[in-house]
């Protein structure tokens, strides 16, 4: 081989060096590169996360599949654990909260509140019952310590309340006023106003990671979902229904799939929630109400207001179970689930009643008189840290 040859041999080979090591400084490979210059290997690259972190100050979920782990039979936090146990009703033509002692399934108290108490919500604290008088524009404290009512706070048209996973603000569902108001959780001063173009906002329910929350529309047959932290509107959709009236809203224990009670289309609508695709409606019974978990996540209890029904959903066979049938009929319409688990309570919209029914058979326990109208019901006090507002909905 000539000297020529030999000395462009070796330059080939010392510009492919030269590459290899640039290339192995410029990636990240599978190994430690080495850094240029420098003795042993250098730094490795942060990775990114594939999941956001949750919104900023929420409590972290104690199970990441569950979002209800922390809402076990009788795990009361220090806060409630000492309150009696009661069922307040509030009754929409009476203008009252009727008081039922769980134990004797008799009416024990009646509270004067405002005009068209709708929905009996507790704080995020879990500290204060909030009656929201939507066409008396007030929402009445109640100590659940004592079951006294406090001084009226005025808030304009407050249908339903809810507080956001970190407790920073409480949300009016201003239904009429097409508005959701962001408050103090604790003055109710207003923060922020965010109009809505869709008619009648009512319910909803949050992410498992508390970044967003979905909103029914009960007027316009309209679903929304709002950003938590930046208060935005970020996504509206139209349910495929003619004449769809959606209701109650409740996240699964996964926190991957939303379910929408719909009155009129008689069933539930089942969506991802970060994607907030179409939804296909899974029929339940007439008039799909109120959805309410199981105290072991694995049930969801279904009220169809208008057939005197409750359908019940298996979360992990992905499908309805059962359905129970009240005797002599019913509306039952919203409210909770006791303590223990053993006990499902509903409002008689229509009945002037409350019924009491057992969460093992689906047989009726108790019909309760009460005031005209009741609606949502708030069973108190029951497990979780912190509340997310309507009847109860605690993590």
């Amino acid at each position: 081989m000539t000297t020529t040859r030999l000395l462009r041999k070796a330059t080939v080979l010392l510009a492919g060096l030269a590459l290899a090591a640039l290339a192995g400084c410029g990636t990240a490979g599978k190994g430690p590169a080495e850094g240029v210059g420098t003795k042993g290997p250098a730094k490795p690259v942060k990775a990114v996360p594939a999941v956001p972190p949750g919104l900023p100050g929420m409590p972290p979920l104690l199970d990441p599949n569950d979002v209800y782990a922390a809402d076990r039979p009788g795990r009361l936090s220090p806060v409630v654990k000492d309150f009696p146990s009661r069922v307040y009703v509030p009754n929409t033509t009476s203008n009252t909260v009727s008081v039922i002692d769980p134990e004797t399934y008799k009416v024990i108290d009646t509270i004067p509140v405002g005009v068209q108490p709708q929905h009996v919500v507790p704080s995020w604290d879990m500290k204060t019952l909030w009656v929201n008088n939507n066409r008396g524009h007030t929402l009445t404290p109640i100590n659940p310590a004592t079951g006294e009512a406090g001084k009226p706070v005025e808030v304009h048209d407050p249908y339903n309340l809810y507080f956001t996973p970190n407790g920073k603000y409480a949300i009016v569902m201003a239904s009429m006023d097409k508005e959701l108001v962001f408050r103090d959780p604790h003055t109710m001063e207003r923060v922020k106003t965010v109009p809505v173009t869709c008619y009648g906002v009512n319910h909803a329910d949050f992410s498992a990671d508390g970044r967003y929350f979905i909103v029914s529309c009960e007027f316009s047959g309209e679903l929304l979902k709002v950003d938590t932290e930046k208060m935005e509107v970020i996504g509206q959709q139209k349910l495929p229904f003619e004449g769809a009236m959606p209701q109650d809203v409740k996240v699964s224990p996964d926190g991957k799939t939303f379910y929408v009670a719909d009155m009129m289309a008689h069933g539930m609508w089942v969506l991802g929630g970060d994607a907030f695709e179409t939804p296909k409606l899974l029929p339940t019974g007439k008039g799909c109400h109120g959805l309410y978990v199981s105290r072991d996540s694995k049930e969801m209890y279904i009220s169809n207001r208008g057939e005197g029904t409750v359908s019940v959903f298996d979360f992990p066979k992905n499908k309805l179970t059962k359905k129970w049938t009240l005797p002599n009929g019913g509306s039952p319409d919203m409210g909770g689930v006791s303590a223990d688990g053993k006990v499902l309570w509903l409002s008689g919209r229509y009945n002037s009643e409350v019924y009491a029914i057992d969460t093992a058979t689906g047989k009726q326990l108790a019909r309760v008189p009460v005031g005209g109208g009741p609606h949502g019901l708030a069973v108190y006090p029951q497990p979780g840290r912190y509340s997310l507002g309507h009847t109860g909905i605690f993590r």
